[in-house]
């Protein structure tokens, strides 16, 4: 992706993620990496600020003798997320309001 993604969106789409099924962070990352094209080193530090903000829980789970990290959103998690969807239509709405109109006079 050529453009520049702020840090909301990316906890946007970390928690929409995993507002759908508990992932392990290798999982995670390899699926925003998919759609937004971000380093695996950008997602962690994500990760920690959503669970230090109590947006994000983690356990434990044993897989082939060894331990992954599961990410499980939180009922607050669930909240900024909806937040954050809020933001970004009418963010969505006031971008496309301008490229739509060439950046013409729109008030």
């Amino acid at each position: 992706m050529a453009m520049q993604l702020s840090s909301e969106i990316l906890e946007g789409a970390v928690l929409a993620f995993l507002s759908q099924e508990d992932l392990y962070g290798y999982a995670l990352t390899k699926k925003i990496q998919i759609i937004l094209g971000v380093s695996e080193s950008t997602i962690y530090p994500i990760l920690r600020r959503l669970m230090k903000d109590d947006y994000l829980i983690t356990y434990d789970k044993s897989f082939q003798g060894r331990n992954r990290r599961y990410y499980q959103i939180t009922e607050a998690g669930k909240f900024r997320l909806a937040l954050i969807k809020d933001e970004w239509q009418s963010y969505r709405e006031k971008i496309d309001e301008v490229l739509d109109n060439h950046g013409g006079k729109i008030y």
